[in-house]
């Protein structure tokens, strides 16, 4: 076996120990947290919950603060699984954490799978008619292969 081989991560010998899932505040990517929720549950995974912070450089022509607005969308959507994880808490004993990343969806989604050394990734089919035309992140993640995805309608 290689150097290089031997100290590469190994994924996926045991079942997911780390699953990403791409949150946004849609409701395909809410499903998709509570799809892998129960995944994480079932496998004793850790869910890492990722948020990634669009960077629109056009935006502060317009007159909106977009790194406050955003850093606000990702305040929202971690008090809100907070909210949810709290509610739940005893009948879905799940270990989570929330992390946010700067930069387009597949962009961050790749740098936290990376970072996090994630098993498998979820995210939620895309509600957006225009990227039956260009790609959407889940199809860009798939033709990646680097992880497991699964794409939640």
């Amino acid at each position: 076996m290689s150097e290089q081989h031997a100290s590469q991560f190994e994924r996926g010998t045991d079942g997911p120990k780390v699953i990403v899932v791409g949150v946004d505040g849609s409701d395909s990517s809410f499903r998709a947290a509570a799809y892998a929720t129960g995944l994480a549950r079932r496998q004793n995974a850790l869910l890492a919950l990722v948020y990634v912070q669009p960077v629109l450089a056009g935006g502060a022509a317009f007159g909106v603060p977009v790194p406050e607005t955003s850093g606000e969308i990702a305040e929202g959507l971690e008090a809100e699984i907070r909210q949810a994880a709290e509610r739940v808490r005893g009948m879905w004993d799940v270990r989570w954490e929330f992390h946010t990343f700067r930069g387009d969806p597949y962009a961050g989604l790749v740098q936290a799978a990376g970072e996090l050394r994630a098993d498998a990734v979820v995210v939620g089919a895309s509600e957006q008619a225009g990227h039956r035309l260009v790609g959407s992140v889940a199809v860009r993640l798939v033709k990646a292969g680097r992880w497991p995805v699964t794409v939640v309608p």
